[in-house]
């Protein structure tokens, strides 16, 4: 075991560093207050969270960050390795010491000391230093563009940070321009630490453990968010600004990448070279054809229908990425997504099938697996709703009529394709018996079981899809005219899925150009949810069965039972109150003629009016609508009678040769006008609900009448209105005048 130089001081400091956060909480626990464990542990500027309660859970995982900063206080304070120090010139000297004095300057940063703005300029010389003695060390292990590389990409990062120190101490819009130069100096940093750690793992002079840590160093970078702050508002918990704080205060991997990497200059290498990657023995192109030919077949799919990308933003894990995920992590899950989607894992199986490495056929197979993985976890569809723009993705590809859609196959084409091909180089590159493990066993059996999984779902491709315009199709007699031929009917899953697209039905909505399979199998999983009837499951997924049931009523047997007996139910309601008018209408008294009327009907059943207007329609005129007798109204070819809508009537009338006596009694108004019919037609009508009164006219003739209505409410049971009472008499008379009888 190799021993450091401070490595007891430096364990012992640590030892105490996280002593003194056990201790603090114990007292977080036992005073309720969890401040003082917060400020050592994830802030020591002063930001506390005083609205955080004392959970235990929160001080266990405050303790274990802080296990992993002690552990990195101690990588960092134990200095190189004892014995003879290493020499490797002037330059790495200069180096080592640069590295130090950027492992000083970041232990100054977690003091409780107030943070000036020209700090930052420290920051920049060294990052600017570092980056030139980098380039100046790193010659003769790597090659000359990687160096370029490392200085153009170091440099950049030095010119966005100087930018962003400035328009800070200068008073800049936080939110506004610099935002922009933390991008730039966050992609370039990590373009810098990626170059330099490939440089660093072709140099014996640093361990492959702190080029590991290096590269857990941009992991972790590229998990915090570019943002600089989320913001809860009221009294919620922001778990998503708990979270990150979190994260920050775990982000001590860069540190413990800038001291490992001076401390390893100060040693001596190992006298052991590294181990050299054996080859496996070359195979028959048939079957590592199939591998390399096989992710390519989803791709080429999707390319036929203009479609470059693997997933798109319509998907979980690419929200998750937008909106809390750094810009670099947004670059790279698009370049991701355009990668995959046009074919280019194909390319790494090519080399791996080429040069037959084990170590670069384990990457490559690891690499398979975990896309395979994502295209799993990001099958699940998010809401179709456009919030915004889409940063990255063309909106002319996912975006129409202000929904998103998605006009590829199914990812899972793509994670079956680069599952089996995973399969297939596990399989066929195998290492030798004497070198196998059991991890490689269980491997191939936990991938076959994905396949097999993978192969059903992911028979997810474009079935038929019903249009808006069946969706709402026009009127039979509309396609009878145009066409002469009847409008098809929809199916009751095709009325579902129409639903689901126009309706507000409490389900979820889905766009236009969802196939209906898609639609109906969400459907279907609705219906067992309703069938099971499981409150545990109903509240797990945050639905009700009451708002189930009728929207599913077409598709689900138990909603459309419950629906059945709920129409039953009100249709035997309905009747009773259709038999309890007609037996009211019945029990009026009849109209007994003074005189022989030419015609006479006494209407069997109730009638009802929508807005309580019975008029003709001999003329195209407006009616009159508030005569003063609040009963009839007269113009030449309108003839209005007003009545109660919301009460049945119950209507006689009579149409006479000569003028019948008057009749006043038992009635509440009798009203007479003078009407003049253009048509010889005067049938009283309400359009809306469909009432009709029998003709009025005297054989058809046209020419002038006098109307006579009667009106009265008629008690039943206790009501002194419960229906109406209408009698019309009609007879050929000159004069327009109106009189009334009774009101």
């Amino acid at each position: 075991m190799r021993r450091h130089r401070f490595g007891r001081v430096a364990a012992a400091l640590a030892a105490v560093y996280l002593a003194a956060v056990v201790v603090l909480g114990v007292v977080a626990q036992v005073t309720g207050d969890i401040s003082p464990i917060w400020v050592v542990v994830v802030d020591r500027h002063g930001f506390t969270i005083d609205d955080f309660p004392p959970w235990w859970w929160l001080v266990v995982v405050l303790v274990l960050i802080a296990a992993v900063q002690a552990w990195a206080y101690w990588q960092v304070l134990r200095g190189r390795e004892q014995g003879e120090a290493a020499r490797h010139g002037r330059e790495v000297r200069l180096l080592r010491a640069v590295l130090y004095v950027s492992v000083g300057n970041s232990l100054l940063l977690l003091l409780p000391i107030p943070y000036t703005w020209w700090r930052g300029l420290v920051s920049v010389l060294i990052q600017l230093v570092t980056t030139w003695l980098f380039f100046r060390v790193l010659r003769g292990t790597a090659p000359r563009w990687l160096r370029l590389l490392i200085l153009v990409t170091g440099t950049l990062c030095a010119v966005s940070d100087l930018a962003t120190t400035v328009a800070w101490g200068l008073g800049g819009d936080l939110f506004a321009g610099i935002t922009g130069l933390l991008w730039v100096q966050n992609l370039s940093w990590s373009m810098w630490m990626v170059s330099l750690l490939v440089a660093q793992a072709r140099d014996p002079r640093w361990s492959a453990a702190t080029v590991r840590f290096g590269l857990a160093a941009v992991i972790m970078s590229l998990l915090q968010p570019t943002s600089f702050m989320t913001v809860s508002l009221g009294d919620e918990v922001a778990w998503e600004e708990l979270f990150y704080d979190l994260l920050r205060a775990l982000s001590v991997f860069g540190l413990v990448w800038h001291a490992r990497s001076a401390h390893d200059l100060g040693s001596l290498p190992p006298p052991a070279p590294r181990p050299r990657s054996t080859r496996a023995p070359a195979r028959r192109w048939p079957l590592p054809m199939v591998a390399i030919v096989l992710p390519l077949l989803p791709a080429a799919a999707n390319l036929a229908n203009a479609m470059p990308f693997w997933l798109g933003p319509q998907n979980v894990l690419s929200n998750a990425v937008r909106e809390n995920g750094s810009f670099e992590l947004s670059i790279a899950w698009y370049a991701l997504d355009l990668l995959v989607g046009v074919g280019i894992p194909s390319l790494l199986i090519l080399a791996a099938v080429w040069w037959r490495t084990h170590r670069l056929l384990r990457a490559t197979t690891l690499t398979l697996f975990l896309l395979a993985a994502i295209a799993v976890s990001t099958f699940a569809e998010v809401s179709p709703d456009l919030h915004g723009e889409l940063p990255l993705y063309p909106d002319s590809l996912f975006v129409k009529d202000g929904a998103l859609v998605s006009t590829g196959i199914s990812p899972l084409w793509y994670g079956l394709a680069l599952t089996a091909s995973a399969l297939i180089l596990l399989i066929g590159y195998a290492a030798p018996p004497t070198q196998r493990v059991r991890r490689n066993v269980l491997v191939a059996c936990l991938a076959s079981v994905v396949m097999l999984c993978l192969l059903p779902a992911a028979d997810q491709a474009r079935g038929p899809v019903t249009t808006a315009q069946e969706c709402d199709p026009p009127e039979p007699w509309e396609l009878q005219l145009r066409e002469g031929r009847r409008a098809r009917e929809l199916t009751a899953e095709q009325m579902f899925v129409c639903a689901l697209r126009q309706e507000n039905t409490g389900l979820r909505q889905f766009a236009a150009t969802t196939p209906d399979q898609i639609v109906l199998g969400y459907g279907r999983w609705m219906c067992d949810l309703h069938t099971r009837n499981d409150s545990q499951q109903l509240a797990r997924w945050k639905v009700d069965r009451d708002d189930l049931t009728y929207p599913l009523a077409g598709i689900c047997p138990s909603a459309a039972a419950i629906v059945q007996a709920a129409q039953a139910e009100e249709d035997k309601e309905m009747a009773q109150l259709e038999a309890e008018s007609q037996r009211r209408c019945d029990a009026t008294p009849h109209h007994r003629p003074r005189i022989e009327p030419a015609k006479a009907t006494r209407i069997k059943e109730p009638l009802w009016t929508d807005y309580g207007v019975l008029q003709t329609y001999e003329s195209e005129e407006d009616p009159n609508l508030d005569p003063g007798n609040r009963l009839v109204s007269s113009e030449p070819g309108i003839l209005t009678v007003l009545t109660h809508s919301d009460f049945d009537i119950c209507v006689t009338v009579e149409t006479y040769t000569r003028r019948p006596p008057v009749e006043t009694k038992g009635w509440d108004t009798v009203v007479e006008v003078g009407y003049h019919s253009p048509t010889g037609e005067i049938v009283l009508t309400d359009l809306l609900s469909g009432t009709e009164l029998p003709d009025l006219s005297l054989n058809r003739r046209a020419g002038h009448y006098r109307i006579r209505v009667h009106y009265a409410w008629f008690p039943w049971k206790g009501e002194d209105h419960a229906a109406q009472r209408l009698l019309i008499m009609a007879y050929p008379a000159p004069g327009d005048k109106e009189i009334v009888y009774r009101k």
